[in-house]
Parts: C-alpha cells; structure tokens; sequence
C-alpha cells in the first residue's frame, strides 16, 4: 500500500480527495496547515481556521484516517506574506495563491509529507497529472486542466516544477463540482454543504487594503484620469527592422505624467492599487466609472481612465524576465529566438487566449492575438498546448 499525505483544508474538495485515495486502497494521512496566525498583522476578526481544522479533524475520524495540524506559520509569513508586501512596495501586484503552491504546499508541505514515509502528497485541486513514458524508462510529468470547465485550478499550479509533480496526485481532477459534493453528501461528509473559501490562501477573509495598511503606510497622493485621446494612444509605430524591435515596443507601457489629465480626486497609496481596478477610488461625477490604468509608486499618483475600453487598460504583448520564466515541461523549453504557438491567461478564470511566445536573449515575449485588459506586473501569464499548461512566467 502506497502511502499518501493529503492536505485536508476543512473544505469539501479535499475531504472528497481523502475518501477517494482510501477507495483506492492508498494509506491516508491528513494533514491540516495551519499558515499564518500573526496577530500582529490580523487579517479578520473571525479566525476561521480554527473552524476549518476542526471540520478536518472531524472528517478524517470519519474515514477513519490519522490526523494532524502542522504549523507552517514562520515559512508562510517569510515566504508568503514578506514576498506580498515586498511586491505591493515595488508597485507589482503578487498573486499569493500561485506562490502558496508553489512555496508552502508543494514544498515545505510536501517535505514534511515524505518525511513521514509518504510516497505522494495529495490536495483537492481541480486538476490532473498526466504522464508520458519516455523511451530511456523515464517518465515526463503533464499538468491538465481538471475536467470542470468552471473550476480548473491548473492556472494556481503553473509554477509547478517535474519533482514536484512526480509525487503529487489530485484525485478529484476527473470530477465536476457537483459530483463532489455528492460524494460527500452520499458518506456523511461534513464538508458536503460547506460555501468554498474564497480570498487568499491565507485564512480568512481578508479586505486587502486594510491588511497592506497594516505594514506598508498611508501616504496621500492625487488621481489623475488621463482621457481616452491623450497623445499616448496615438502614437504612430516606429518602423522596426525586425520582430524583436516590434514586440518590445508592444511591450512598453505607456508613460504619464500630471500634465496628461486633471486631478479628479485623493487616495492613500498608490501601493494599495492595481491596474484594472475599479472600486476604491471613491471619485464620483464620470460618465463611466474610472478604472486604474498606471500605478507610479515612486512618485505616489495614480492613472486612471473612463469605462472599461479605456485605450490605456490595453496591451497586446507583455515580457518575462528570463529568471522569473518557469517551464513545467523543461524538455519544451524555447531557445533564443524560437518561438511557440499556444493558449494563455493573465488571470485565474480567464478564458484562454491565443498567443506566441517570442524567446529572446533575456526573456520571453508573450504576444497575444487580441489585446489584453488589465496586464498587471507581478501576476503570473500561464501557457497552454491543448489542456496541457507547460510554462509560466511572473509579468515584468
């Protein structure tokens, strides 16, 4: 019998990831995480994940499976938390939940995991592994998308490396949603009704801004709304004399200064915004409500524009610097200027686009056929052959 950790959350998913992987026939340990419970930085008055260990704890007595909390708090605030305010300061905007998998539990989890004679870990992500058997005995590990449409999950496991993969399994991956909770309901899960946590991967239910606040300090500074004709979205291209020129200067966002648009209002810090966002801005009086279309931390003002087609949200291409670019398929890896024909997202839920990447001496160019709204530094580009994600990158 194989023996498998699965991270139980107090969720339904992965009290279904649990009870399947014992159907099996696998030896089942739960264990819960217990990521952050700094009171220093609160993140809501309720803590919730008292409640969710709890509800772990009660599931794995009904399956019958040992049970354990372990605390990963100290490398979730140093690699999780620090890594947000960090990224927030710089004026990039981090996607904590990709970096959770990648750092908490498909790492420190996954070593304490195998410490404990595991063979695998398993989660309850709406994913699947696939695995290509190669000619030299080998194996080369496949990350799908899971087969309900509405929840893959793969796009939060884009920075997942072949080690990584190769011990991990996602029993649930094969089902839709609704089945999962059926399962559940059918052998007296306690999870079966629970609402799905939404938020971090933290705990709790966490109102950004008020949690930044607490580390990074107000400072007032104006907002600007730069009209849709403003000389920036009439540029004339260049002439390029090849690709490259052309793609980095798709690439290039547009630069504002005060004089481009009138003060329309007051915020906080331009670190408590990102480029997309709509609410928060507490300016009323527009036609169409205003959108962030350039943060400038350094000099602490925000850009914005009317409505949602705003010239200023969109880009056609974007760039991954060459050590922030991540291959799950290091066998697919691009050389300099080798390119690739593939489907990608900017965002969890977005539906995939079809793009090229471009690679380049000190990088990656993703150049995308339609133009995309809202590309933000420091969230996470994801690319796809089929329902295959082979690479990532963090947007620069």
């Amino acid at each position: 019998m194989k023996k498998v950790v699965v991270g139980l959350s107090g969720g339904v998913d992965s009290s279904v990831a649990a009870y399947l992987l014992k159907e099996q026939g696998y030896e089942v340990i739960g264990l819960f995480m217990k990521n952050w419970h700094d009171d220093s930085v609160t993140i809501s008055e309720e803590c919730p994940w008292l409640e969710d260990s709890n509800d772990a704890l009660i599931v794995a007595e009904k399956l019958g499976i040992p049970f354990q909390t372990v605390d990963l708090s100290a490398q979730y605030k140093e690699r999780i938390v620090d890594y947000m305010f960090n990224e927030y300061e710089r004026g990039r905007t981090p996607n904590p939940d990709v970096l959770c998998n990648r750092e908490i539990k498909f790492d420190v989890f996954l070593k304490i995991a195998l410490q404990l004679g595991a063979d695998y870990v398993a989660t309850g992500h709406y994913c699947r592994k696939g695995i290509i058997k190669n000619a030299d005995g080998t194996e080369t590990y496949q990350l799908l998308a899971g087969k309900d449409p509405n929840k893959d999950q793969s796009y939060f496991l884009c920075q997942l490396s072949q080690e990584q993969l190769a011990k991990t399994l996602f029993p649930i991956g094969e089902l839709l949603k609704p089945e999962v909770r059926q399962i559940a309901a059918e052998h007296n899960l306690i999870t079966a009704d629970k609402k799905d946590s939404q938020g971090l991967c933290f705990v709790g239910k966490v109102h950004l801004p008020d949690f930044l606040q607490q580390k990074l300090k107000p400072k007032k500074g104006v907002i600007v709304e730069v009209p849709s004709t403003a000389s920036q979205f009439a540029m004339a291209a260049p002439e390029f004399h090849n690709e490259k020129e052309k793609l980095a200067f798709q690439a290039a966002k547009p630069e504002y200064s005060l004089e481009d648009g009138k003060v329309v209002g007051e915020h906080q810090g331009a670190h408590y915004f990102t480029i997309g966002q709509r609410k928060g801005l507490n300016v009323g009086g527009t036609k169409e409500p205003l959108f962030v279309i350039e943060t400038d931390v350094d000099k602490n003002i925000i850009y914005t524009g009317q409505g949602k087609t705003h010239p200023g949200l969109f880009r056609h291409t974007l760039f991954v610097k060459e050590d922030e670019l991540h291959w799950v398929r290091p066998d697919l890896v691009l050389q300099p200027d080798e390119t690739m024909e593939v489907m990608a997202r900017i965002r969890y839920r977005q539906p995939l686009q079809q793009a090229t990447l471009y690679k380049v001496g000190n990088g990656l160019y993703v150049d995308f056929k339609e133009a995309q709204s809202a590309i933000t530094e420091g969230q996470f580009v994801a690319w796809y052959i089929g329902e295959e994600l082979v690479g990532s990158g963090v947007i620069s």
